[in-house]
């Protein structure tokens, strides 16, 4: 029987799926071309389903889907799939950022090219007119001309490259790439109007998102040079369509070239296709043999390695981590669950902050999966199944809880350990954790007691006063209702001051059985916890 069922609702390379098939446990169903309605019926049967552009990952395809745990999309963007729905369930959602780098990158340098000389225009007048017109089809050099990239990450940077080569001056805009990182690259980053001033031509390459749809409009047609060449092969929608007509049309700008559109396929009755300054191609960007082998072999090693637990690499949501990292990594997330989860059924208050200390080894890798860790810990005693390692932050955030990351090199006299300090609108709450020399957690500091807890199953926490005999009566109460203990840690923050016992036992414990904890003797504070 599967242990995980995927579904390839998009034609993919024969090499993808032959990595899928090759696992022990997997069943791979191949069914391109379904229609919605279709998808909705059978995908709630599946774990993975693994998409191109053809399909519409929509948010009621996504609710239908009781089972999915990652959508992985062979290619760069994901506007085919509704992120916010998938977080939102619980849904890792991936992409191929690298496997079709080259293919894009040279496609676009192609159209930049033949968008300087005009050769579709002067091929056609040759093929269909058989015209000999050198005049009509005078180009413009590349050499010495300023290229804009919007957007220099693997495929901008890629192109640029290129350009480079040429001799052409390459400047950027790119809000979330450093000045520093850039000039490594041989390319200035400039603020988007001065890229618009100043570029003769211009190659975008960011995803289309509510930010950047219609980023060049009217307005910025306004302020370019009329020499000015455009080309798109990232998404349709960044550039506004009708704006761009208008600007051809006025002769505002010099020339256009176009991969992909608003909607595909386009409307051919647009007045863009009437143009004889515009070039196009159908969405050619990634079509190169190479990249569709290499998009498949990288998102069914995704998908593969998602659903075994041996690493995330090109999440869109949920930070990745190679195989190595996660190896280190695994039995910290699993330490971050843990005492968030025992933390988070005894804090009192409402949580407004949650500030995470990291030391020692775990502080030199990537933290962010350990805080998600932590956080889904956190509120998993609240809010239940609608919590999961995916959207805990969202979720987080719509609560108002701010949430900060420290690492530091050690935390008291501890070397390698999580601090987690909660602060609600009635205490701060503090626990400390560390991994044992076999790496299980354990808690080793509960506010200002040191401990020696094992933050595991079925467990009873109390508050009491450091006097003989609690053990014995706590022991009493709990073989009278045939509740074994597996353990138990005393601890105390001075003589004959207020202790916490943590006792770990085989089984539930009733809210009978805490009752009569409650009524013992020297306990001040009780509670049945669970991790």
């Amino acid at each position: 029987m599967a242990k995980f069922k995927i579904l390839v609702s998009d034609k993919l390379a024969q090499e993808g799926l032959d990595i899928l098939n090759g696992v022990e446990g997997f069943q791979v169903d191949s069914k391109y071309g379904l229609p919605p309605e279709e998808l909705k019926k059978i995908i709630g049967d599946y774990d993975a389903l693994i998409v191109r552009s053809g399909t519409n990952v929509t948010a009621d395809i996504i609710e239908t889907a009781k089972k999915l745990k990652v959508i992985g999309r062979a290619g760069v963007g994901l506007d085919n799939v509704d992120l916010k729905a998938a977080t939102a369930k619980g849904i890792l959602a991936m992409n191929t950022p690298g496997g079709n780098t080259t293919s894009t990158a040279e496609h676009s340098f192609s159209m930049i090219l033949a968008l300087a000389r005009s050769i579709p225009q002067a091929y056609t007048s040759i093929k269909v007119g058989k015209k000999w017109d050198r005049n009509t089809f005078k180009g413009a050099e590349l050499y010495d001309k300023t290229l804009g990239v919007i957007g220099l990450g693997r495929i901008g940077s890629t192109v640029a490259k290129f350009a480079k080569a040429f001799g052409m001056k390459v400047v950027a805009y790119d809000p979330f790439l450093s000045k520093e990182i850039a000039m490594n690259k041989g390319v200035e980053i400039v603020e988007l109007a001065d890229l618009l001033k100043t570029s003769d031509f211009i190659t975008i390459h960011i995803p289309k998102t509510d930010e950047t749809a219609n980023m060049i409009s009217d307005k910025e047609f306004a302020t370019v040079k009329k020499n000015l060449r455009i080309v798109n092969c990232a998404r349709g929608g960044i550039i506004d369509e009708k704006a761009l007509v208008k600007a051809l049309q006025e002769k505002r700008i010099a020339g256009a070239a176009l991969d992909v559109f608003d909607v595909e396929p386009p409307d051919f009755n647009s007045p863009m296709f009437q143009l004889d300054n515009i070039i196009y191609t159908p969405h050619l960007g990634a079509s190169t043999n190479e990249a569709q082998i290499n998009v498949a072999i990288e998102i069914a090693h995704s998908v593969r390695d998602a659903l075994l637990g041996k690493g995330i690499i090109n999440a869109a949501n949920f930070p990745s981590v190679d195989a190595e990292s996660y190896r280190v990594l695994e039995p910290y997330i699993t330490l971050g669950a843990s005492i968030a989860k025992f933390a988070g059924q005894l804090v009192n208050g409402r949580v407004s902050k949650i500030v995470i200390t990291y030391s020692g080894e775990v502080a030199k890798y990537k933290i962010a999966p350990i805080t998600l860790s932590i956080v889904n810990g956190l509120l998993t005693p609240i809010l239940g199944d609608a919590v999961n390692f995916i959207n805990a932050l969202d979720l987080a955030k719509e609560r108002g809880i701010d949430i900060q990351e420290i690492t530091s090199n050690q935390v008291g006299e501890f070397v390698n350990c999580i601090k987690v300090e909660l602060i609600t609108d009635k205490e701060k709450f503090e626990i400390l954790g560390t991994l044992s020399a076999n790496n299980q957690p354990r808690i080793v500091k509960i506010n200002d007691v040191y401990a020696e807890a094992i933050p595991q199953g079925h467990m009873i926490f109390f508050n009491n006063n450091d006097k003989p005999g609690l053990v014995g009566r706590v022991g009493t109460i709990l073989a009278e209702n045939h509740i074994n203990i597996a353990a138990i840690t005393l601890s105390r923050a001075s003589k004959n001051g207020v202790a916490v016992s943590v006792v770990n036992v085989d089984s539930e414990v009733s809210e009978a059985v805490i009752e009569k904890l409650r009524a013992t003797k020297d306990v001040v504070f009780v509670k049945s916890l669970k991790v």
